[in-house]
């Protein structure tokens, strides 16, 4: 538990230091409403979505980035990206909403 929480803690750092913008960025040229968080989406073709950062305290989303930080490590510049099917992710995206 205590590696997990590690890494969501570096997802949290990384998704603030991807959302401070930057020359040049394409972070500062997309609009994200305050409280949200734009993420990527997909197995080979990204697609944005922009959710609630309060998703990122869920256990059932901490664990998405837990398994995808150990696949792939969050020390890579940019956005965050999550490489799942986006079923799974619209899935997740719609449970957390009913809650």
């Amino acid at each position: 538990m205590g590696k997990g929480m590690m890494g969501i803690g570096e997802a949290k750092r990384k998704l603030r230091r991807s959302l401070t913008p930057r020359n040049g960025s394409m972070t500062s040229c997309h609009n994200v409403p305050k409280g949200h968080i734009a993420v990527y989406v997909g197995e080979t073709q990204m697609k944005r979505f922009v959710i609630p950062i309060s998703y990122l305290n869920h256990p059932l989303f901490a664990n998405l980035l837990h398994l995808v930080e150990e696949e792939y490590g969050f020390d890579h510049p940019g956005n965050l990206m999550i490489p799942c099917s986006e079923d799974y992710f619209l899935n997740l995206i719609s449970f957390l909403n009913r809650l």
